[in-house]
C-alpha cells in the first residue's frame, strides 16, 4: 500500500490521483454569462446534488494548479449569481468535451462546439438544447476552499426550474438510466458510460432492520466462496428461513438434482450447494440463496 501526504506531494499528482481514486463523477456542463452578456459553457466533474428542498446542487470551478489562475465560469457565478446545469450525455459528450477548451475569454464555447443555445426562462445563461436535463440555477453562495492552485470554489446552486427531455422518461415519468444515457468523468481521459452492461441494480436495505452479516451463521460468513457483497444481501433480510423452509425446499428440481448428483462426495456437495448459492443471491433470489446454503449444514448436522 502507498502512502501520499498531499502536504508533502506536488498538486498535480494528488490531483491525478483523487481524480483517479473518486470516480466516476458526474459533469455539470455549466453555462453562465458575465456581465456584458459573454456566454460561457465550460464542464465541471466536482459536482453533485445534496438537498431536495430547496433544490441544491453544487459544482466547484477550481483554480488552475499550473498557474493559479481563476476560470471564466467562477468569474462569471460571482458577477450574475446565475447558472444553467446541462447534463451531459453519450450523444454530445465530444462536444462536451471540446467546450473545456480553455478559449480567451468572450469566446462563446457553444459555437466553438456545435451545440445549440436555447434561452432559459428565469435566468440569463442559456441552456443546451441537446441536453437531457437542464437545470436553471440561482446562485446562493460561492465559497472559496483556498487561494493556491487547485484549490476549489463550492458554487451552491438552488434549482429554479428543472427542464427534462420526454425521450428519457419510463413508462411512471421516471429517468430510465438507459434513455438518459448518461456520461461520467473518471481520471486522466477516461470516461464511464452509464448505459448497458454499467448498470445494475442493487436492492436498497429494508425499511425495518435486516439481521446483519454478524448474524449469518458462521460456516456461511466464513465461506471461500461467497464474496463480502453475497454476504451483505443475505443480511440484508429480515428473517432467516426456519429449518422446516430449508427441508422443504430439497424439493426444488436444481436443489434434487445437485442432490442427487453429488450425494457420494460431501466436500464437493457442500461446495455446488455454496456455488449454486451465491448464483441465487447475484439474480436476487435471496430467500431461496438463504435456503440452499442452510442446507449446508442442515445435510452435516
Amino acid at each position: 500500500m502507498k502512502t501520499i501526504n498531499p502536504k508533502e506531494t506536488k498538486t498535480a499528482e494528488v490531483h491525478a490521483l483523487l481524480l483517479g481514486a473518486i470516480a466516476p463523477r458526474p459533469i455539470a456542463f455549466a453555462s453562465t454569462m458575465d456581465g456584458e452578456g459573454n456566454v460561457n459553457l465550460s464542464p465541471f466533474s466536482f459536482f453533485n446534488v445534496f438537498s431536495a428542498k430547496p433544490p441544491i446542487v453544487v459544482f466547484s470551478p477550481a483554480r488552475r494548479v499550473r498557474d493559479n489562475t481563476s476560470k471564466h465560469t467562477l468569474e462569471n457565478v460571482i458577477n450574475t449569481k446565475e447558472v444553467v446545469i446541462n447534463i451531459c450525455n453519450y450523444d454530445i459528450v465530444e462536444q462536451m468535451s471540446l467546450a473545456s477548451t480553455e478559449y480567451d475569454k468572450g469566446i462563446n464555447e457553444f459555437i466553438k462546439s456545435g451545440l445549440t443555445p436555447e434561452p432559459s426562462v428565469m435566468v440569463k445563461p442559456p441552456r443546451v438544447k441537446e441536453a437531457p436535463v437542464t437545470m436553471e440555477c440561482r446562485v446562493n453562495e460561492v465559497i472559496s476552499l483556498g487561494p493556491e492552485g487547485g484549490a476549489g470554489n463550492l458554487v451552491i446552486c438552488e434549482v429554479l426550474l428543472l427542464h427534462v427531455s420526454e425521450d428519457v422518461l419510463d413508462e411512471e415519468g421516471r429517468i430510465s438510466p438507459y434513455k438518459l444515457d448518461a456520461v461520467a468523468r473518471m481520471g486522466g481521459d477516461y470516461y464511464l458510460r452509464a448505459n448497458g452492461d454499467c448498470i445494475f441494480e442493487l436492492p436498497k436495505p429494508v425499511r425495518n432492520k435486516g439481521v446483519g452479516v454478524d448474524q449469518i451463521p458462521a460456516f456461511i460468513r466464513n465461506s471461500n466462496i461467497l464474496t463480502g457483497n453475497n454476504l451483505a444481501r443475505l443480511g440484508n433480510t429480515e428473517v432467516i428461513p426456519t429449518a422446516e423452509e430449508v427441508e422443504a425446499f430439497k424439493c426444488d428440481p436444481l436443489v434434487r438434482y445437485t442432490l442427487q448428483k453429488y450425494k457420494d462426495n460431501k466436500a464437493q456437495l457442500n461446495q455446488e450447494l455454496e456455488l449454486l448459492g451465491k448464483k441465487l443471491l447475484e439474480g436476487n433470489q435471496v430467500q431461496e440463496a438463504w435456503k440452499v446454503l442452510l442446507m449446508v449444514e442442515l445435510l452435516n448436522g
